[in-house]
């Protein structure tokens, strides 16, 4: 099946993939977070967003751009989570850490829905990750109704 994403949130999306992953060479995660959490949440979730075409959007916006913007899970969890706040979606952002086959740290950034991976692609391997933070912080998470 191919998902369609409106051009509105098309627009939306390839901006928001040109603005933020820089920033996540620039400035602390934590405050990017804490702006995500600032910005304006709809009362009602947007219907008009397609949650996957939106993932798949972004994912092909940021493997097409160069470094700083070059895909990476942490950049796209970043976006993501933004662009999903924006539509009205309780998402959270988490970052994890675990050994790999060679005792390697390997570290990686997903989002979360309803204490479910969130259109994560590898959603059974995020469990062998080690919990490092989750955005928005516990003080700052609304609790679900």
């Amino acid at each position: 099946m191919i998902r369609r994403l409106n051009p509105r949130w098309r627009i939306r999306a390839t901006l928001t993939a040109l603005v933020l992953p820089p920033l996540v060479h620039l400035v602390a995660l934590d405050r990017i977070a804490r702006w995500i959490a600032r910005s304006r949440m709809p009362q009602n979730p947007d219907k008009a967003v397609d949650d996957p075409a939106l993932a798949d959007w972004v994912d092909r916006v940021l493997h097409r751009l160069p470094p700083p913007w070059h895909h990476t899970c942490l950049k796209r969890a970043v976006v993501l989570h933004y662009l999903l706040h924006r539509a009205g979606r309780p998402v959270e952002l988490r970052i994890g850490v675990r050994r790999d086959t060679d005792a390697n740290l390997a570290a990686h950034a997903w989002l979360v829905r309803d204490d479910v991976p969130y259109l994560e692609v590898g959603a059974n391997q995020v469990e062998s990750y080690q919990l490092l933070t989750a955005f928005p912080a516990a003080s700052t998470r609304k609790p679900s109704p």
